[in-house]
C-alpha cells in the first residue's frame, strides 16, 4: 500500500459509531502492518551489545511502527477524546482505553448483548411499516449485537422475518 503512495486518513471517531470505527480502524492498521503492534503490545526489547547494521535496522523499524500506530489511533479521533489517551504510552492502551471507555467493561457489553437479543425476540412487524422497513429495524439489531463480537445465525434472521410477519404476506 505505501509502495503507490496513496495514504487514506484514519476513520474519524467523535463518541458516537464506536463499533464501526473499531472496524475500519482495525482494517486500517492491518493495511500499515501495524495490527499486530496494537493487537499484542510486546515490549520491544533493548539492542544487545554490537549489535549488526541489520539488528539496529530492525530494532529502529519496529519502534517506529509503535509510533506510527499511535499517531494513527490519535489522529483518529476528535481532540475532545484524544485527552482520554493521550497519556497512554502505547498504542494497546490507547486501543484499550478507547475500548473500556466506549464499550464498558466485560459486565457491561454482556448486558448489552442481553439487551440486544431481548430487543430482537420481541421486534413484531407493525401493520403500517413496510417489510424493508422491518426488515432493516432487524438487521439494526443484529449489527449491533454483531459489533459487540457475538455471533449471530443467519438462519435465525431468517426465522424472526417469516415467523414474525403478519397474515396477509
Amino acid at each position: 500500500m505505501s509502495s503507490s503512495g496513496f495514504s487514506p486518513a484514519p476513520p474519524p471517531v467523535n463518541g458516537e459509531g464506536y463499533h464501526i470505527w473499531v472496524v475500519k480502524m482495525k482494517t486500517y492498521l492491518q493495511a500499515f502492518d501495524l495490527w499486530e503492534v496494537v493487537n499484542a503490545d510486546v515490549e520491544l526489547p533493548p539492542l544487545r551489545a554490537n549489535p549488526t547494521v541489520a539488528h539496529i535496522r530492525q530494532h529502529s523499524d519496529d519502534r517506529a511502527k509503535r509510533y506510527k500506530a499511535m499517531s494513527y489511533i490519535q489522529n483518529s479521533v476528535s481532540d475532545l477524546i484524544f485527552t482520554m489517551v493521550m497519556a497512554c504510552e502505547t498504542p494497546k492502551q490507547a486501543w484499550d482505553k478507547l475500548k473500556e471507555e466506549f464499550q464498558g467493561n466485560e459486565k457491561i457489553r454482556h448486558q448489552q448483548l442481553l439487551n440486544l437479543r431481548r430487543d430482537f425476540e420481541n421486534l413484531k412487524m407493525n401493520e403500517s411499516k413496510t417489510i424493508k422497513q422491518y426488515s432493516d429495524r432487524i438487521m439494526a439489531v443484529v449489527n449491533s449485537i454483531k459489533l459487540l463480537g457475538d455471533q449471530f445465525n443467519e438462519a435465525r434472521i431468517v426465522e424472526k422475518v417469516i415467523s414474525t410477519l403478519p397474515e396477509r404476506y
